[in-house]
């Protein structure tokens, strides 16, 4: 579903697909789509708001409203700031941690609790590392301040207000709303409708579950500046602080670039950088089985919003369409140009094919069965447990049972994980066991190749 808003009216209107891979029924512009981290310009509005209430400072320390903050060094834990939080400049990796929170049963303050354990990539406000975490942690400290969720906060003083009577943040008002996509991934080259996943309690990170005509409304409140009809909701300075670049990216000047870009950063919760000379301000989405984007060329009050419910739509194609049309920019191919970069892509990720070549066959395990069955710990997610369930070893994790898996033989003191249920973002994956020169377990490692989620940071070790 694509949207097109200029001059404050939606303006173009464009539904293709389905709701449901094999089922009859296209979307509207009222179809509900999760828009994941186009969420987080939400959070950061949110707390905007409170600052212009006097509630907070955008340089105020977290530790002052959560006490148990903590990353990877208590300097830099004490002096992270809510600005640090809204800008990926922590020092943490872009996805690093995400295992923590990825279908947890845990409340965000638990899972905020175990974020100190994440590796650090580098320095402090030294670089750019994409946090999941920093937003749930600025969730949290909206509910902190306010006594309210995000949701609630969000709902009073977003959604309401400017009439995105749709947009939910809860799956369980899913069905009274109606009319919503269902997410999609991809399995031996085809779509597979998969099931909602219930991210409400990280939704400052990427909870928000909208529509075109929704989005359209967000588009057009922002780029009139934070004002909606008589009411202002986000002053200037606001506007200006989330729309000011807070980690800035390397920009290739030495040759052209497609999109004739000069600068490229991150504000608060949003993606900065120029369209062909124009300040673009922009997001992109991605949920267990969608993808979706919001970009706005502000100086045009020209906005485009892509929602989709696969996870190789072309979100970008349709969005740079889009823009040139308006922009009288005589266009490329985008969507060649996006799929012949999909597909060599794809052909050049060789880490699945590999590690199945390099499998020996016909090895037999040195550590028994019982050995290796037992608890095991993990500083990130807590416990994980194999256990022998009516014959068959089985991995449970304490607090993501959706991640449960059977584990069959691979080669050695290494086992395949056969997922109880397919993952949008992952597939393939094993487990191989470590112990000492008296054979006893001491843990095991995870091997699961995927670009979103690090299994590998989990490091169980086993429980005596």
């Amino acid at each position: 579903s694509i949207g097109i808003v200029k001059d404050g009216e939606l303006v173009f209107i464009g539904n293709y697909g389905v709701k449901e891979v094999g089922k009859e029924g296209g979307p509207d512009q009222f179809t509900l789509y999760a828009i994941a981290s186009n969420s987080k310009a939400f959070t950061s509005a949110i707390i905007g708001m409170l600052v212009q209430e006097g509630k907070l400072a955008w340089d105020d320390k977290v530790q002052k409203y959560l006490p148990y903050f903590a990353v990877y060094d208590d300097w830099v834990s004490e002096h992270t700031t809510i600005r640090d939080l809204l800008s990926h400049r922590i020092g943490l990796g872009t996805f690093s941690g995400d295992n923590i929170w990825y279908k947890s049963d845990q409340t965000a303050e638990a899972m905020i609790k175990n974020i100190k354990y994440v590796p650090q990539a580098y320095e402090f406000r030294a670089g750019y590392g994409y946090s999941n975490l920093m937003y749930i942690t600025a969730g949290e400290l909206i509910r902190t301040v306010t006594g309210k969720t995000w949701g609630e906060n969000v709902e009073e003083r977003i959604l309401k207000p400017l009439g995105m009577n749709r947009s939910i943040y809860s799956l369980s008002d899913l069905e009274r709303k109606g009319n919503y996509a269902m997410p999609h991934m991809r399995k031996e080259d085809k779509n597979i409708a998969i099931d909602w996943t219930d991210w409400e309690e990280v939704a400052a990170t990427g909870g928000l579950i909208s529509s075109v005509a929704d989005i359209s409304k967000w588009m057009i409140f922002n780029m009139n500046n934070g004002s909606h009809g008589a009411d202002t909701l986000l002053t200037a300075a606001t506007r200006n602080t989330v729309w000011t670049p807070h980690n800035n990216f390397v920009v290739d000047h030495t040759k052209p670039n497609p999109h004739g870009s000069h600068f490229r950063g991150y504000g608060l919760g949003w993606g900065l950088g120029d369209y062909h000379g124009k300040m673009r301000v922009s997001h992109t989405g991605g949920y267990d089985g969608m993808i979706t984007a919001v970009t706005m060329i502000p100086e045009e009050n020209l906005g485009v919003v892509v929602l989709t419910n696969g996870t190789t739509s072309p979100i970008m194609a349709a969005t740079y369409y889009g823009l040139d049309q308006y922009l009288g920019i005589e266009t490329k191919d985008w969507s060649s140009y996006y799929l012949d970069r999909a597909n060599t892509r794809k052909a050049n990720d060789t880490r699945i094919s590999d590690r199945i070549a390099q499998r020996e066959l016909h090895t037999k395990p040195s550590l028994s069965e019982m050995k290796i069955s037992g608890d095991y710990h993990s500083d990130l997610v807590g416990q994980i447990s194999i256990l022998k369930i009516d014959n068959k070893l089985k991995l449970v994790f304490e607090h993501h049972p959706l991640l449960s898996a059977t584990l069959t033989h691979w080669n050695y003191d290494t086992y395949l994980i056969n997922w109880d249920e397919d993952h949008a973002w992952f597939s393939f994956g094993t487990v191989g066991f470590n112990s000492n020169e008296k054979m006893e377990v001491l843990g095991f490692d995870f091997d699961v190749p995927n670009d979103d989620f690090f299994f590998e940071e989990l490091k169980p070790r086993k429980i005596e």
